[in-house]
């Protein structure tokens, strides 16, 4: 899109987390972050830290050490700033000659004593698992864009953090936290939220598969698994279930209403049916595939008291009770930074899950499933992900749906059936099946599958 231009520094004084970045650009002491993952999210870190002064890039880790260096290029860092790296020796080396690291093995560069913080952007929940606790027990900050991850065993990683000292939170920017920002503003002020959630970026196809989103994954520059993710609704599912476990709002029904709503309409229909709307109770999440509102986030608040109405009224924000609270975008990856300086800076977190989870990411059937078939990943053709609440998906045995890839189905399963213990058998032998089974122990919930 045109030659990289990195811009020149601001001409006004900086405030706030810009002022304290600031000053750690002129101490000479940045914030160091560790990115594992050197994919889209990835590119979007290593250009987003790029411009940000206070910041700098510790180590990139890239399995492959394919990608790493074109992420930096895009970035607009010169050739020679990338190295490989292959003992904490040489990462030392690197990043005091004022290069940056490119690492294969994610362990020595989350674990090195030069990192402050590491972002999580492989969104793959085994890794999550496995690299998120090992950040945590190397006593480092964990930002998760690995969204997956944090449904799954967000509520350990997140205990483990806290009673280390350590900041675990998801990342800025993608719509859980853009939709926390709106919550905490609303709550603050004493509001009762009645639903919260997004709309849907992309058409809602249900029995969606990669080689049907091949061309257009392509000409987006996009892996047409993590396509074909968002257009069959699993996305948002974990997405909805995730700003859930962070505030205790539920889907008001598995799977949700998703309803054809344009935004002027959403306070007249994720409302409480008494009165006109679909909602059988308050206090939940939800989104809409109606035109006007993607790619926003929302809350919607029970603002009655006379007086207040009274003065929305005059702000041209409706009659009531009923308001709707929008951000009309999210910057997705370009955001995270802030949740890293954030955690350094000031030992806080932008969005973590609740002591207990109250909703879970399930899975129905995407197609008829036969005896003896091995199920695969998230995004591809065995499954879509179905938001429930955390009670009743224990109550119906159905499987956390990061545990279902590589699992093996026990008997057929109709396409639309809820994937359940009976029917599937997991691997139990991964790192998020062992951390999710030491989870379900500790909040006594028994086996997970």
């Amino acid at each position: 899109m045109g030659e990289t231009r990195i811009p020149e520094k601001p001409l006004v004084s900086a405030t706030g987390l810009a002022a304290d970045l600031a000053r750690r650009d002129e101490e000479n002491s940045p914030i160091r972050v560790c990115i594992i993952g050197a994919g889209e999210m990835g590119t979007d870190l290593v250009t987003a830290i790029r411009q940000m002064p206070g910041m700098e890039i510790a180590s990139i880790v890239d399995r492959r050490l394919v990608s790493a260096k074109p992420a930096m290029k895009i970035a607009g860092y010169d050739d020679d700033k990338g190295v490989i790296c292959d003992t904490p020796a040489r990462i030392t080396n690197a990043i005091e000659r004022n290069q940056i690291p490119i690492v294969q093995d994610a362990h020595q560069a989350l674990s090195h004593g030069l990192v402050d913080v590491v972002i999580d952007a492989t969104g793959v929940p085994e890794a999550g698992a496995e690299l998120g606790m090992a950040t945590l027990d190397a006593g480092k900050h964990l930002v998760m864009m690995n969204v997956e991850a944090d449904v799954t065993v967000g509520a350990i990683m997140q205990d483990t953090a806290a009673r280390n000292g350590l900041v675990y939170t998801v990342g800025a920017g993608d719509e859980p936290s853009s939709v926390m920002e709106l919550y905490d503003w609303v709550t603050a002020l004493g509001y009762q939220v009645v639903a919260a959630g997004k709309g849907k970026n992309n058409a809602f196809k249900i029995d969606a598969v990669p080689d049907d989103y091949r061309e257009e994954a392509e000409r987006r520059n996009m892996n047409p698994r993590m396509l074909v993710e968002f257009v069959d609704g699993s996305k948002t599912m974990v997405e909805m279930c995730c700003i859930a476990n962070a505030t205790g709002l539920m889907p008001d029904k598995p799977g949700m209403h998703g309803p054809d709503c344009s935004l002027e309409d959403l306070h007249k229909v994720l409302c409480p049916v008494e009165d006109g709307g679909l909602l059988n109770t308050r206090g939940c999440v939800d989104f809409t595939v109606g035109k006007g509102v993607a790619p926003g986030v929302f809350v919607i608040a029970d603002m009655s008291h006379h007086r207040v109405r009274e003065r929305l009224h005059d702000l041209h924000l409706g009659e009531g009770p009923y308001y709707t609270f929008y951000r009309p975008y999210h910057l997705t990856s370009l955001e995270v930074p802030l949740s890293a300086a954030r955690a350094v800076l000031y030992g806080t977190s932008d969005m973590k899950p609740l002591p207990r989870p109250v909703a879970e990411v399930c899975a129905l059937a995407k197609k008829d499933l036969k005896a003896g078939d091995t199920l695969d990943f998230i995004g591809e053709t065995s499954y879509r992900s179905w938001a429930m609440r955390a009670d009743v998906a224990r109550t119906e045995g159905a499987i956390p749906v990061g545990l279902l890839d590589k699992g093996r189905v026990l008997n057929d399963i109709p396409m639309g059936t809820l994937i359940t213990r009976t029917d599937v058998a997991v691997n139990m032998e991964t790192p998020l099946y062992r951390l999710r089974a030491q989870q379900d122990e500790w909040l006594g919930n028994g086996v997970c599958a």
